[in-house]
């Protein structure tokens, strides 16, 4: 087959290579022919769980070596593998699922081997933030990536403050997501969010919904499977021309409404009543003095 002769005599011609190779995110088929190739011709496979690895392997008859490396063993692992590439080994890294890297690990290795002058070819394939992004309602907007939404009340709504004027799309694991959804609830009962989970398998879903509406449809519905998100851009509110970061800062410090209108008109020259207004919109108490 030609297309197998080229794949392999590309690897030979760059012995000293180190391939970046995406796997199935769910659905075994999902894999491109170029990257089954490399899989098979190449040395080593450097895997971040050789048994999920192995399945995928198995399920295509491929017998290549496997060795773990993953964020437990990611800083010891650099030096061997660098020593086999240099040996002249070809190693393709795979994650668990979808593209490496992509919040999984590689970064440091990927920096070492550069800083040695190593080759490194990265495929095209599976990523569950493009399957998911080409399936909802986007606007061709610009979007931001964070990766694994934060745990903590006050991280989850600085980032979204950061992110107000682009779609934010985030991952998130299914015993978290509730959290996080009651979290963006409180901030603003009205953001529009999308989710996605158990992309290319079976029971997939992708849901479009008010950060309410989609709280409540969670707290009714089984949540299985790794979570895609997205939060969508609120800069078209008027509000976002307000520094909105620093309100909520000061409301977290106990700041009352109208101090906070004042502070911020003498800081960044904003309207008080607008500011009034946005804490009022979020279900603040708008305190007052007397004589005021």
């Amino acid at each position: 087959m030609i297309y197998t002769q080229v794949c392999f005599d590309i690897i030979n011609i760059m012995k000293e290579s180190f391939f970046i190779v995406p796997t199935p995110i769910g659905n075994l088929e999902d894999i491109t022919l170029r990257a089954l190739e490399v899989l098979k011709t190449v040395d080593y496979i450097a895997c971040e769980d050789t048994r999920v690895t192995q399945k995928l392997l198995n399920h295509y008859k491929i017998d290549t070596r496997t060795f773990a490396y993953h964020k437990f063993n990611e800083k010891q692992s650099v030096e061997k593998i660098l020593e086999m590439l240099k040996s002249g080994n070809t190693i393709a890294l795979v994650s668990d699922a979808g593209t490496p890297l992509i919040c999984d690990p590689g970064s440091i290795l990927i920096s070492e081997l550069r800083k040695n002058g190593i080759k490194i070819t990265s495929l095209a394939g599976a990523s569950a933030l493009t399957i998911f992004l080409s399936q909802v309602p986007n606007g061709d907007e610009p979007f931001s990536f964070i990766g694994f939404m934060p745990r903590k009340e006050k991280q989850i709504i600085d980032i979204i403050l950061k992110n107000s004027s682009k779609n934010m799309v985030f991952y998130d694991s299914p015993n978290r997501l509730l959290k996080t959804l009651e979290v963006l609830k409180e901030f603003n009962p009205n953001l529009k969010i999308a989710i996605g989970r158990e992309l290319t398998k079976l029971f997939e879903e992708v849901v479009v919904k008010s950060v309410s509406d989609m709280h409540e449809y969670y707290s009714k519905n089984i949540l299985k499977g790794e979570i895609v998100g997205m939060v969508y851009k609120q800069s078209d509110d008027a509000d976002y021309n307000l520094p909105v970061l620093e309100i909520e800062k000061l409301k977290s410090l106990g700041f009352s409404s109208r101090d906070i209108s004042l502070i911020t008109h003498a800081l960044y020259d904003v309207n008080k009543n607008e500011v009034i207004n946005y804490l009022n919109k979020r279900g603040v108490q708008i305190q007052t003095h007397d004589g005021d």
